[in-house]
């Protein structure tokens, strides 16, 4: 066994192999630097510089890798200083660099450590809060259990009390054994009631002298903290003070505690605050009997929160089983999830990537569509709008705009009463009317006046829900169809384009609008004859410029003929009662494969099911617009339509209709009825009751011949035949003898036989 040498002066021949890694050994200069001691007591020149260098390089991780030939140098790896555990060499430059980074890199990673933590509930404003928390129910106690049991004791005894009080006083007095009975039951719990009334107050006393005292003792040093440290040194000391308060509620907060979330609930969800995740998506479509107990979903996107507080995420179902499955269970997943069924919105994934059993899962944080509406875009519109091209609907529930085109289409809107049919028909009615190229052709079956600020704008309006006004709007409808398909003929086009419709107006397209379509297709009388002029416009008169749009509450085959209801592309289903009254809107099946109108809440108003585009109805809700800015937008219409020169004409006269028809016979009759409207109005203004049935032949002809037609008495008693009667004399104005003449309701009765036309 070999001595440990003690002196300074002993020479170990004991010496270990250190090998330095390439880059990182002694420096070779030789210059006469002082060097330090050594392994073993013995000395190296070495630049002090080059070893400082060799450190950083090594802590840097820049060394490169050795050679095939390393050096090596030879040092005593048993030489102590007077601390027996520290080698010499870690008091050398290299050993001190080496130590400080390690400590620096150390410190360091605890940096990291602490941010990442500061996000998770060990975090010290989670321990805070926590403590705080702890803190209050601690101040609070238990206490206000036993007085709310008491109170409720209190309560029934008096009532009890009462009651016996109010039989003593009422039991008659000859009945003496029941009288005594009733008062002593009386004494009785008038005494229980006082002791439970003075319990209840003791027991209020007691609770608000612990909490008292709680409050002092937990609330109270950190008040002091704080404004001892004010007083004495300012803002400075309340700051250290708030920090001294703080680090105190993170220490009672330090520990979690699990069941501290929920002492009574196993089952936790959304609608408790949980964040949606994996297992949670697992447990939901397992309860709701979408997937079987030992199946799982797969994460395509795993659960993400956005800015509105909403949680969505892209599933795949377990091979065979299709996505309509779980979309037919939508009220049993949104129970699972703890949320209303409006708030759970499953849509099948459409694009690339698309499959029958991958499903979009989007919960909303509350219940969508129950805030106030924001402006629709149509008030920024500072030029026309285009109705050939998209139109802004509204949002739906991820806040995204949806927009449709109505070329070539037609549309059905349905809901029960009080859903936003009138609101949501706005969308597009003021879409039309800010575009000046538009005809508007309106019907107000519910004659409500909900399209009366339009009236001013519209070629053809029939406000007084009559069904056969309505009926001869259809007619008219039908014969300008036909002019039309007459001129894409003649132009040897299939179809009305934007193009054909600017270069020739009677081209221009056309939106009929029919509001309550249930009060005319349910007449007696004209509801067949409007189904089919109806049925006829919408299958045949897409391709000719005109867009049909039909309003109605519940619009079931006793209300539209399927045969006109099926060819309406575009449907809208507001708020319904039933799945069946949804189905009759979107289409048989609908609410079988999870997109029923019966979902939708009351307070969603004008929310529905939009099915214009796609495979699959979206929900949305219509840009509102309330009654001022209706009447600002129509305004803005009307200048736009007045600066194009598109504003409608208004009525005819019925001598303007007589000179349309561009006969002979057709112009005598219009200037008959001009003068007998010019003499009646003369006659009116002298006297407001007198009225002008009668005029001579004579003044007749004159009249005739001063528009510059030549026609006899007699051709004109031949074109306007009288009955005897009307065939005798009068006198007129101040002529001595009787005069022939016709009367009014002779010329009007020609012009309703000859052409058709009314007064």
């Amino acid at each position: 066994m070999t001595e440990m040498p003690t002196g300074p002066s002993h020479k170990s021949t004991d010496l270990a192999t250190v090998t330095y890694v390439h880059g990182a050994g002694p420096a070779t200069d030789t210059s006469p630097v002082p060097a330090a001691p050594a392994l073993g007591g013995t000395t190296v020149t070495t630049d002090r510089a080059a070893v400082v260098e060799s450190a950083r390089r090594v802590l840097e991780g820049t060394v490169t890798p050795a050679p095939a030939e390393v050096e090596k140098v030879d040092i005593d790896l048993d030489a102590f200083d007077d601390r027996p555990l520290i080698p010499a060499w870690a008091k050398t430059p290299e050993g001190w660099a080496m130590y400080s980074g390690v400590l620096y890199r150390s410190r360091l990673r605890a940096y990291r450590r602490w941010v990442r933590r500061q996000r998770t509930d060990r975090g010290h404003l989670a321990q805070f809060k926590r403590g705080a928390r702890r803190v209050q129910d601690w101040v609070t106690g238990f206490e206000g259990i036993q007085t709310q049991a008491l109170a409720h004791q209190a309560h029934i005894a008096a009532k009890e009390a009462r009651a016996a009080a109010r039989a003593a006083r009422y039991t008659p007095a000859l009945m003496k054994n029941k009288k005594e009975t009733a008062l002593r039951e009386a004494d009785r719990t008038q005494t229980v009631a006082m002791q439970a009334v003075n319990a209840h107050k003791q027991a209020k006393n007691y609770r608000r002298k612990l909490r008292a005292l709680r409050a002092g003792a937990a609330y109270g040093p950190p008040l002091a903290a704080i404004s001892s440290g004010y007083m004495s040194a300012g803002g400075f000391g309340a700051t250290a003070g708030a920090l001294a308060t703080f680090a105190g509620g993170a220490f009672a907060g330090r520990h979690t505690i699990t069941e501290e979330t929920d002492w009574s609930a196993d089952w936790r969800s959304l609608g408790d605050g949980d964040p949606m995740t994996a297992p949670m998506l697992d447990e939901v479509f397992r309860r709701a009997k979408v997937i079987g107990s030992d199946e799982s979903l797969h994460m395509v996107q795993m659960p993400m929160l956005d800015a509105r507080g909403a949680w969505s995420a892209v599933i795949d179902l377990p091979p065979g089983i299709p996505a309509k499955k779980a979309m037919r269970a939508i009220s049993e997943i949104a129970s699972a999830l703890g949320v209303e069924d409006a708030q759970v919105n499953m849509v099948k994934t459409k694009g690339k990537g698309a499959r029958s059993g991958r499903l979009e899962i989007y919960v909303a944080k509350q219940l969508p569509f129950t805030e106030d509406a924001e402006p629709g875009p149509l008030l920024a519109l500072e030029a026309a709008a285009n109705f050939w091209g998209r139109i802004a609907i509204g949002p739906d529930v991820r806040g995204l705009a949806i927009s449709i085109s109505v070329v070539e289409r037609s549309g059905l809107v349905g809901g029960e009463p009080g859903a936003g049919k009138s609101a949501s028909g706005n969308v597009i009615l003021l879409a039309a009317a800010l575009d000046p190229r538009v005809i508007l052709w309106l019907a107000d079956g519910k004659a409500g006046g909900d399209l009366e600020p339009f009236r001013e704008l519209c070629e053809y309006f029939e406000g007084d829900a009559d069904p056969e006004a309505f009926y001869e709007m259809l007619k008219a409808a039908v014969a300008d169809m036909k002019a039309r398909y007459a001129l894409l003929k003649k132009l040897g086009k299939r179809k009305v384009t934007e193009e054909l419709a600017n270069k020739y107006p009677l081209l221009r397209q056309k939106l009929l609008w029919v509001d309550e379509l249930m009060f005319y297709t349910t007449d007696d009388d004209f509801g067949k004859k409007i189904t089919k002029l109806l049925r006829n416009l919408v299958s045949r008169g897409r391709a000719a410029g005109i867009v049909t749009f039909c309003a109605t509450q519940k619009p079931g085959s006793d209300v539209v003929d399927t045969s006109l209801r099926d060819l309406l592309s575009i449907r809208w289903a507001l708020r319904c009662t039933t799945p069946e009254a949804s189905d009759t809107i979107l289409g048989k099946g609908a609410a079988a494969a999870g997109y029923s109108a019966k979902t939708i809440e009351p307070e969603m108003r004008g929310a529905g099911l939009l099915w214009a585009e796609g495979s699959n109805p979206v929900l949305v809700r219509a840009d509102y617009y309330d009654d001022d800015q209706v009447e600002l937008l129509i305004k803005r219409a009307y200048d736009l339509r007045e600066a194009a020169g598109t504003l409608p004409e208004g009525p005819k006269t019925l001598a303007d209709q007589l000179r349309d028809k561009g006969e002979a016979d057709a112009d005598v009759l219009a200037v008959l009825v001009d003068v007998f409207n010019a003499y009646d109005q003369e006659a009116k203004e002298k006297d407001a009751t007198s009225e002008v049935d009668w005029l001579p032949g004579t003044l007749l002809v004159d009249a005739l011949k001063a528009a510059g037609l030549d026609i006899t008495p007699e051709k004109l008693a031949r074109l306007v035949v009288r009955e005897d009667a009307e065939k005798k004399k009068r006198a007129w104005e101040d002529s001595t003898s009787a005069l022939n003449g016709y009367p009014l309701t002779a010329v009007l009765r020609a012009v309703q036989t000859k052409y058709g036309l009314t007064a």
